[in-house]
């Protein structure tokens, strides 16, 4: 009895170890915090830059950096496609909806016509567009309200200038792209009105010159500006290149970035602050929405300052005195509860 006793016993310790190890390896598998990774999901989503670089520390990069933190939250299969020219748009397009990927994004206004005429031809298909509105029952449309964040960055500017003189550069004239440029004139407008009669502004026709950017820049800093907006994609490189020879040379002349908090790529030396347009949240949130049958399709979506769509980089606060910080949460606030209507054309 005593045997069998102490056979019983040691069995049920085996058991017990089995439970509890068993239990730990779960928590450690689906418990990032623990060690483990992410919870695999079987949602693939893919991401079709438009013709400037999925690097371009701006717009794209942000886009990118959406989905990666969609896969590591999520476990969602990305991946991304750059097309060098127009014609590879809808080969890259077609190649995520016809290798079965759940949702297609696409990133650009110029890229509308290839998002619709793909949506037309897989009406089973969804995809989604950032900085245009398709009317397609299975593209999801996401507007953002530039010129209310330019407003923002605008009132930086025309409060921090000493030579009273501003540039803007931007890359194709869209209408996207005039939204920052009114919104940034009308902010310029509201604090400082005779720099934004002394507003220069240039199109360099494209994206992915960083040449023309640092052309451009140099053009309207010899002019006497000492702070330019840019919202011209990797062009705007050469806008920050510009501007760091200077600064070297002992000018004091100032960048304002776009898309992404650019002091953490160019440095805050040079890096006034800049305009964030969230596109990284937008394809998040977007794309979680085929969690449940909820993605937005035949809809749009606007993101604006109320919205937390765009905004002002939060280290703003280097270069950006605080009396200049105080009248932007001012104007922030006027623009939220509809006492100011910021032109966006």
């Amino acid at each position: 009895m005593k045997k069998k006793g102490w056979l019983l016993m040691l069995a049920s310790v085996m058991v017990l170890t089995l439970v509890l190890s068993g239990c730990g390896a779960k928590n450690k598998e689906t418990d990032p915090a623990a060690g483990g990774s992410a919870p695999k999901s079987d949602l693939k989503v893919g991401l079709v830059t438009d013709l400037g670089s999925v690097n371009d520390k701006s717009f794209n990069q942000s886009a990118w950096e959406g989905l990666q933190k969609l896969r590591d939250e999520k476990g969602v299969s990305v991946k991304y496609m750059e097309p060098k020219k127009d014609a590879e748009i809808i080969p890259n397009l077609n190649q995520f909806v016809k290798g079965g990927y759940d949702l297609t994004w696409a990133t650009g206004f110029t890229m509308m016509d290839p998002v619709k005429q793909i949506a037309g031809e897989n009406p089973n298909a969804k995809l989604a567009i950032i900085d245009a509105e398709v009317k397609a029952p299975n593209v999801a449309s996401v507007l953002f309200q530039e010129h209310e964040g330019s407003f923002l960055v605008g009132v930086i500017a025309g409060l921090t200038t000493k030579t009273n003189k501003l540039g803007f550069v931007g890359g194709l004239e869209l209408p996207v792209i005039k939204r920052f440029e009114v919104g940034f004139r009308a902010g310029v407008e509201a604090v400082n009105p005779e720099a934004a009669k002394n507003l220069k502004v240039i199109y360099t026709a494209d994206f992915s010159r960083v040449d023309k950017g640092k052309s451009a820049a140099s053009t309207i800093y010899e002019g006497g500006a000492d702070i330019i907006f840019h919202a011209s994609g990797m062009t705007g490189n050469g806008v920050f290149n510009e501007a760091k020879e200077r600064k070297q040379r002992g000018e004091n002349v100032w960048v304002i970035g776009v898309d992404m908090d650019q002091s953490l790529t160019f440095g805050d030396d040079i890096t006034l602050t800049s305009m964030i347009k969230r596109v990284d949240n937008a394809v998040i949130e977007i794309s979680k929405q085929l969690e449940g049958d909820k993605f937005p399709a035949g809809k749009t979506t606007y993101m604006g300052l109320k919205e937390n769509g765009v905004d002002i980089a939060p280290t703003s606060k280097k270069n950006v005195a605080p009396e200049v910080l105080e009248k932007v949460e001012e104007f922030r606030t006027k623009i939220i509860n509809g006492e100011i209507t910021v032109p966006s054309e």
